[in-house]
């Protein structure tokens, strides 16, 4: 076995198992749903904006990512960022299990939310890096992001999966004592891999400075093809005012569905999520991220229309079942959403200069984050404007149908998304 080869492993080691552990974040977190819900009794409007606020340390990653480039921790730039990262996660989440019901408060589980999900960020941010810095060597372009893709869906699955049936026979506390056992292991794995031994390719110029990697990344994203491209991709998902928290109090309250059944749909979601992985390696890694990213939105539009449908009683009338719907259709509409990072990942791979790969993978990937957050805000202002309450769901059809709407318009912008072979074309005009 060659060195590359030895180096190749560890790092697909390191990586599918770290994202395979934080694909499984939906298992905590289904169970943070149904606490909040059940255990404290909050409204849809608070439920999504404790959903949304626990994401704001994922807005500071261009800062993790700077740091994860310039600032060595014994020689290494990674492998501290994940562990520590880990580390962190795990200790929010055990700290959530093993608080008495009594002692636990809005507040409180905010904060350790708010922890376990700057502990994700600092993890994200440096697996990013890695994908993004072995993604430039030829055996693992492309390849790389649609494994680390394929295990964290697998993560999601299982996660989802187990996460409504241990709600169903244990508790909702009972997640987050698994998944801190869980992250902690992730914190042990990390820590026995050297990061010399992963072969990743040696930046030709000494680390730098936090200055000067900042001064580098605003020349980065100072490129039409990078800056458009990231514009568009935020955009593509700020417009949009989910209305996430409303329908799963849609879901459990008003049609009752069981909490098994909500994690069965969000596994389907996963499923489609690893079969999204498995097809655009095999064929479509060669298609233009543009069209990708269009025909995606384009899907999610389709969705949206169909939820309001599922809301006015449409499949009901039609023979389809309440729980058949949710099972099929809702996991999927979530994931959609995410589906579009895949060939923006590999696009921004492509473009990213050598040196500031964790720099900016992590502004991307904070920019993706805070357009989430702000869609989500959105959403609590749509669903208030239409009247949507815990007893009153008659607005939220006409809250949908104005989503769907948003989900429409950046289609009138897929011109920013950077597209190689328009860009060629260009240049043989030129010439």
């Amino acid at each position: 076995m060659s060195t590359d080869d030895g180096g190749s492993r560890r790092i697909r080691w390191l990586l599918g198992f770290g994202f395979f552990v934080q694909g499984f974040r939906g298992f905590p977190w289904l169970g943070a749903n149904f606490f909040l819900t059940d255990e404290l009794r909050v409204n849809p409007s608070v439920l999504q904006l404790l959903q949304n606020s626990a994401n704001l340390p994922m807005v500071a990653k261009p800062i993790y990512g700077i740091f994860s480039d310039a600032v060595y921790f014994f020689g290494q730039h990674r492998i501290p960022y994940i562990a520590f990262g880990a580390l962190l996660q795990a200790i929010s989440w055990l700290a959530i299990a093993f608080l008495s019901r009594s002692n636990v408060s809005i507040s409180a589980l905010s904060l350790y939310l708010l922890l376990s999900n700057l502990g994700a960020s600092l993890v994200e941010v440096a697996n990013d890096a890695i994908v993004a810095e072995a993604g430039k060597q030829k055996q693992q372009s492309g390849e790389l992001a649609s494994f680390v893709w394929t295990a964290s869906s697998l993560g999601g699955i299982l996660g989802n999966l187990l996460g409504g049936i241990a709600i169903k026979t244990f508790s909702a506390q009972s997640t987050f004592l698994v998944f801190g056992v869980l992250a902690l292991a992730q914190f042990l794995v990390t820590i026995s891999i050297e990061e010399k031994s992963l072969n990743l390719p040696e930046n030709p110029s000494p680390p730098a400075g936090i200055r000067k990697h900042l001064s580098d990344l605003s020349q980065v994203l100072r490129k039409p093809e990078i800056s458009y491209s990231i514009a568009w991709i935020a955009l593509s998902t700020a417009l949009v005012p989910v209305l996430t928290g409303t329908m799963f109090f849609y879901q459990t309250k008003s049609l009752r569905i069981d909490a098994s059944l909500v994690g069965i749909s969000k596994v389907v979601g996963q499923i489609a999520m690893l079969l999204w992985g498995v097809a655009y390696t095999r064929w479509f890694k060669s298609v233009q991220p543009r069209k990708l990213m269009t025909s995606i939105q384009v899907t999610i539009g389709v969705f949206v229309v169909s939820d309001v449908l599922f809301v006015k009683g449409v499949y009901r009338d039609l023979g389809v079942a309440d729980s058949v719907y949710v099972v099929v259709f809702s996991g999927v509409l979530e994931t959609l959403f995410y589906m579009k990072n895949l060939p923006f990942t590999v696009l921004m791979t492509r473009l990213c200069p050598p040196g500031c790969e964790g720099s900016l993978m992590a502004f991307v990937m904070s920019a993706i984050a805070l357009a989430f957050i702000v869609s989500g805000y959105l959403g609590i202002v749509l669903a208030s404007f239409v009247g949507v309450t815990v007893d009153d769901f008659s607005g939220f059809s006409s809250g949908l149908a104005v989503e769907a709407i948003c989900v429409g318009i950046p289609l009138l912008f897929t011109s920013w998304i950077y597209d190689e072979t328009e860009a060629k074309e260009r240049i043989k005009k030129k010439e």
